[in-house]
């Protein structure tokens, strides 16, 4: 529920508002930077000196980085629930390949591991934005960098107007890394009462269940791999599960009772061969 919020945070406030406002605040941010010298080259050096990397550049790079762990869990989530579909079918595969409940352990850990990344993500880029912009955009640089033959000042277009911008996106990295730390500890303390449930001894019922889908997995484990030795033919004879059975176990066949002898008209005394002439 938790991520459904943090995607809610990063399609409206973070994609949309990007897309539709952030192009036309900082636009004309190389355009409109003036210094009070016609020096070439002075402007150039003192942009390249006010801002390293361009807002919406980076802005852009920040939402592609948080993007990516999601996309990739989507992927992957996809992937291992096709391949449970298939196992659910009947389609085995030769080899002992993850059971439907190890592929979704390993799907929860994966997901984990996009939470993780995508806080260290948020984290490391709200520190690169204090860095380097930090959280007011000036009026006036004073710039003093070769070739400028002395300090100049240089103007920045509609500074308060980029100024709230990164205060919002600011604002809203903020909610996003608190959305995501609380869907770590949800998902850490969620997996922590699972397994102290199952291997609980007040709890038996999950221990029988766990210990019995275990060996369920195992037995299905075997039967692929002995499936995989096996040779076409083989394979294909074993649809009906007595097939293989051996002779005294298999089902004996329906009792038919014979059909009548026909017996002739004559009287019986006449068919015995004692009393022929």
């Amino acid at each position: 529920m938790v991520g459904r919020f943090w995607l809610g945070v990063m399609l409206i406030f973070r994609i949309l508002i990007l897309a539709t406002v952030g192009g036309d605040v900082f636009e004309d941010e190389q355009e409109e930077f003036v210094c009070n010298t016609r020096q070439p080259g002075c402007k150039q050096v003192c942009y390249d000196r006010a801002f390293p990397i361009s807002h919406y550049r980076f802005l852009v790079f920040h939402v592609v980085v948080l993007s990516a762990p999601a996309v990739l869990f989507v992927i992957y989530s996809m992937h291992q629930t096709a391949k449970m579909a298939r196992t659910g079918k009947g389609g085995s595969q030769c080899g002992a390949g993850p059971q439907p409940t190890q592929r979704r352990r390993h799907i929860r850990a994966v997901y984990v591991a996009n939470v993780i990344t995508r806080i260290l993500a948020e984290v490391g880029f709200l520190l690169g934005q204090w860095q380097l912009y930090g959280f007011e955009v000036e009026t006036t640089y004073v710039c003093q960098r070769a070739p400028c033959p002395h300090r100049v000042d240089c103007f920045v277009s509609r500074p308060t107007e980029k100024t709230i911008f990164i205060h919002f996106y600011f604002v809203v990295g903020m909610a996003s890394a608190g959305l995501s730390l609380v869907e770590l500890a949800h998902l850490l303390y969620k997996g922590q009462c699972q397994r102290r449930e199952s291997a609980s001894p007040s709890n038996p019922a999950g221990a029988t269940a766990a210990a019995t889908e275990q060996q369920d997995n195992w037995s299905n484990q075997a039967q692929e791999q002995a499936q995989c030795f096996l040779p076409p033919e083989s394979r294909s004879t074993q649809g009906s599960p007595c097939s293989s059975a051996p002779e005294h176990y298999k089902a004996a066949a329906p009792f038919q009772p014979k059909e009548p002898i026909p017996r002739s008209k004559a009287s019986p005394s006449m068919s015995r061969d004692d009393l022929t002439i």
